[in-house]
């Protein structure tokens, strides 16, 4: 980034989050350029609003280019490694090159391994980067042997994590959607299958997006142009010398041995016989030392040595491998078995991984580590600086080359298994280090797990490729499955973690176990909140626990199955038919006998499917058929509830927390049915308890949040905002949410706009915003009253524009079709607030009991009372009634209570009760309804009162209008 300067006040760190403010990146970008956190990055623009003095982050980005001057002009993003050496050369065929990604969307570097594609690609890459608004990123597919994780690579580069509801791939296209990128794809060649479908999906989605893929194949894409990258020219009349020469001199001079121009003719010979390719000339150059140039051109003129197995090659590779062949001769047997032996791994691997699977005989520990430095300083191998020490890694040429090797001697099986159990041993490590119990150790470790099997990750999922085809190694692939699968879980890669585990239940010898896998598959598809898939797996898991012979087990998977139909109703793009969970619990009941577990599950299942058949419908409660319809839903709650009783009974004695969390779930839900709110938190309440000391699964992950959401929000419905608070901060604290920043702050959005905590929403909205742009702006009517929440500040700060932009964002969302019962109460909130009664009464015209309990949910408390508040101030001639029914509606509540005891008084006009009644919204944590009670009163206490909203960063608001 260039050099700031900066307005006074404003620090340097503040200028950077700044700058990248102005530039509409989003927190998690900021965050990821800067190497900080996503909460450092939303303090440092908190403080940023308050220094400039603008109410939102759009304001901010307006005024970035003001305050933060740059002394040289903004550069786009780049993320394109640094090379260790200079490029030599290749001028006709850069600009060439340069020409054609600027004139095409997708272009193909095509050519054989060592001919010096991937450094021609990242010298176009970096002469085009300031033509692109949002930079070049450069993706090394080289580890990845899976051809389904592109997406996972590209995102890794990208600095992207997987949401919920959305694979890898898709908020990679998602997050690229609108950005002016150019992508390097380097090594596509052995992936072609995967970045093919990828690059189609990619360039259809992304419109701004230009691809540079190096590959030695073509990939048969759409819009594709190939550029073929030549070898290193040979002659050059209008040069002192060629490029091929020129390259050869400047490394022979980076080891310190010049070459005398004498001795020109000699290396021109050499590089004619390595056809110009840069790595064999690398290579080349790095014996010189050794060799000399003599002894380098003796070794190519041998037949022998450069051209073992290059008949057995096509075309494109014969060259490179004539440099191996040649390049592998020159080495002690020892050196050569070692490189055969550490070709296994994909990724940078330390001294300690190289013995564990190559320190064998007839290769010792200290030979290995011996070898290893021979190979680094003879260029086959490359080092790499990491955290954790230094790494080594092989070109993949030369790791092709070897494996080769191996399978010709007939070691690949041996050296294979070996590297099978080394990952299997630290997928085993890593999985008791994340499984450990939270501590503050444990917590001060976290950064170096995600290391270590970040370091590791590629290495197993090659492992686990081999070994899934390997009869006599299906069991180790097996454990290794689980174990990844594990592993990404905790590592938030919920989408390939579901993978694992249904790749764990193919390779399964034992249907039982098969059966396990799958149904820790659908609970990570619903951690995905991928109904379809829970809904498959369970069923798949049903019929393999019968092939097992274990009908009981089949039971439960099968009376899951049909909760699942209504308990993730919303998870589903095409719920199954009618009927089906009927049917599935009816097959469960045939299944079930006296097994306990079993029959907890189905009786959780009869709550979702019982109570949906006597359900009444919501358009018979009005007019004649009132009093019938709410007999009727009265009757059906009553049987919901004791349904869910059953439930829970059968539950607890199974002793499984989360089956009992999944019937208390039920139980919540009978119970608002039934009318009881306070009933209602209470059990929640008990659910979070139960699931706070059971170990982080898929399926105890799902729960919780389920369970910390339904907390929050029945917390706001009883009026207890500390409580809603505490549970809103642990629902955003979640691993699991921490890519979906709109889902994880959506109830502490919620809880601080009725509290009045203005800046902690204001702060709040913008990941909210950011994270809910990042997901694609989907269609999420759950999160409608978080985005109502922040208008609400708005309409109380008085800035009715930014109001307007977030209800836009209530209605983008979808919340808009429901017409939820959060909208009139919100807009009364702020009608009240600016002395509208008559208004906010007409927000709140509809009569409560006329509303679907899936409209009013847990708003029942809050519009009632502001109901009756508003009808006392409009001096409506049925004010005491509403009054009346009002408080028998909210008792208990205490923020509704001090509602309903404040429009008494103003009904009253007894202003002298306003500050006892102001003393129990505190009590109940209400800045905001403190505040205003007291600004509705007289003299010194209203003065305190509008001081106290003007502390708020609200307006003063209005007087009582009596």
């Amino acid at each position: 980034m260039s050099k700031q300067k900066v307005s006074a006040g404003i620090s340097d760190r503040e200028a950077e989050v700044l700058a990248l403010v102005g530039q509409h990146r989003s927190n998690a970008e900021i965050a990821a350029q800067l190497y900080i956190s996503v909460r450092t990055v939303e303090t440092h623009v908190s403080s940023l609003l308050r220094k400039v003095g603008v109410p939102d982050r759009r304001g901010l980005a307006d005024r970035a280019a003001e305050l933060t001057r740059t002394e040289e002009p903004n550069e786009p993003v780049t993320e394109l490694p640094s090379p260790l050496t200079s490029f030599i050369g290749r001028e006709r065929e850069r600009e060439a090159l340069r020409t054609a990604v600027a004139e095409q969307r997708q272009v193909t570097a095509l050519g054989p391994g060592g001919v010096g594609k991937t450094r021609l690609a990242l010298a176009v890459a970096a002469d085009l980067a300031s033509e692109f608004a949002d930079g070049a990123w450069f993706v090394d597919l080289v580890p990845v042997t899976d051809p389904a994780m592109i997406g996972s690579a590209v995102a890794r580069s990208l600095g992207l994590g997987e949401q919920p509801g959305r694979s890898l791939d898709d908020s990679v296209l998602t997050a690229l959607a609108d950005r002016h990128t150019l992508l390097v794809l380097d090594n596509c060649e052995h992936l072609r299958d995967g970045v093919a479908p990828f690059l189609e999906r990619l360039l259809a989605h992304c419109r701004r997006v230009t691809v540079l893929a190096t590959s030695r194949a073509r990939l048969m894409v759409p819009f594709e142009q190939v550029y073929t990258v030549p070898p290193l020219s040979l002659r050059d009349d209008d040069a002192e010398a060629a490029d091929a020469i020129t390259l050869f001199l400047d490394r022979a001079g980076a080891l310190g041995w010049p070459v005398d121009p004498g001795q020109l003719d000699q290396v021109a010979e050499i590089c004619v016989r390595l056809d110009g390719l840069a790595l064999a000339i690398e290579l080349a150059a790095a014996r010189l030392p050794t060799l000399g140039l003599d002894g380098l051109t003796a070794s190519l003129a041998d037949p022998l040595r450069l051209l073992v197995g290059g008949r057995r090659a096509d075309e494109r590779h014969q060259s490179v491998r004539a440099m191996l062949d040649w390049s592998q001769a020159l080495l002690t047997s020892e050196d050569q078995l070692l490189l055969q032996r550490i070709s296994t791994f994909v990724a940078p691997f330390t001294f300690a991984e190289a013995v564990a699977v190559a320190g064998y005989p007839p290769l010792e520990p200290m030979a290995v580590a011996d070898g290893l430095s021979r190979l680094a300083e003879q260029s086959l191998l490359t080092t790499v600086p990491a955290a954790g020490g230094l790494r080594y890694r092989a070109l993949q040429a030369i790791r092709q080359y070897q494996t080769e090797q191996l399978t010709e001697s007939g070691d690949l099986t041996e050296v294979c298994a070996r590297h099978l159990d080394w990952c299997a041993t630290t997928a085993a490590a890593l999985v008791r280090r994340s499984s450990a119990t939270p501590s503050a150790a444990a917590r001060s470790a976290a950064a170096a797990w995600r290391s270590e099997f970040d370091a590791a990750v590629d290495d197993m999922r090659a492992a686990l490729a081999w070994a899934g085809d390997q009869s006599d190694h299906r069991s180790a692939a097996h454990h290794l499955a689980l174990a990844l699968a594990q592993l990404s879980f905790t590592r938030n890669l919920i989408g390939e973690s579901q993978r694992r585990y249904e790749q764990a239940a193919a390779l399964a010898d034992d249907p039982a176990a098969a059966a396990t896998a799958l149904r820790r598959a659908a609970e990570a598809a619903g951690c995905r909140m991928r109904g379809e898939d829970m809904y498959r797996l369970y069923r798949a898991a049903a019929d393999t626990a019968r092939t097992a012979g274990d009908d009981t087990a089949a039971a439960r998977d099968l009376a899951t199955a049909a909760i699942t139909v209504y308990r993730m109703s919303d998870a589903f793009a095409e719920p199954p038919a009618p009927g089906t969970g009927a049917e599935l619990l009816a097959e469960a009941r045939t299944l079930a006998g006296e097994d306990l577990a079993a029959q907890a599950a189905i009786a959780l299942a009869e709550c979702g499917v019982l109570s949906d058949t006597t359900a009444p419908d919501p358009g018979e409660t009005s007019g004649d058929t009132a009093a019938s319809g709410s007999s009727a839903a009265n009757s059906a709650a009553s049987r919901a509830i004791s349904l869910a009783e059953r439930a829970v009974e059968l539950a607890r004695k199974t002793g499984e927390p989360l089956a009992e969390s999944a019937a208390l779930d039920a139980l919540a839900a009978a119970q608002w049915w039934g009318g009881d709110a306070f009933a209602t938190a209470q059990t929640t309440r008990r659910r979070v308890e139960l699931l706070a000391a059971v170990p982080v699964t898929p399926g105890s992950a799902l729960e919780l949040v389920s369970a910390l959401a339904e907390a929050a929000d029945t917390s706001i419905g009883v009026g207890d905002l500390t409580g809603a608070r505490r549970w809103g901060e642990q629902l955003r604290d979640l691993p699991l949410l921490a890519e979906r920043g709109d889902f994880a702050t959506s109830r502490l959005l919620v809880a601080d706009a009725l509290a009045g905590n203005a800046t902690d929403v204001l702060t709040a909205s913008r990941r909210f915003l950011d994270a809910w742009e990042i997901s694609g702006r989907q269609h999420a009517p759950a999160l409608g009253a978080a985005a109502a929440a922040v208008a609400l500040v708005h309409g109380l700060r008085g800035n009715p524009s930014a109001r307007a932009e977030w209800l836009s964002i209530v209605d983008e969302l979808g919340a808009a079709e429901q017409r939820p019962a959060y909208n009139a109460v919100f807009d009364a909130v702020v009608l009240l607030h600016q002395g509208e009664p008559q208004r906010a009464l007409a927000a709140l015209a509809t009569d409560p009991d006329r509303l679907d309990d899936r409209v009013i949910w847990i708003w029942r408390h809050w519009y009632v009372a502001l109901r009756a508040e508003a009808a006392a101030l409009a001096a409506h001639p049925e004010a005491r009634d509403y009054l009346a029914a009002a408080r028998i509606t909210v008792a208990g509540n205490p923020i509704a209570s001090a509602i309903v005891d404040r429009a008494q008084a103003l009904l009253d006009n007894d202003p002298a009760r306003l500050p006892t009644i102001a003393a129990a919204f505190e009590s109940a944590r209400s800045p905001y309804q403190q505040a205003r009670t007291l600004s509705l009163g007289s003299d010194s206490t209203a003065t305190a009162g509008r001081a106290a909203l003007t502390g708020l960063g609200l307006t003063a608001g209005a007087a009582d209008p009596k």
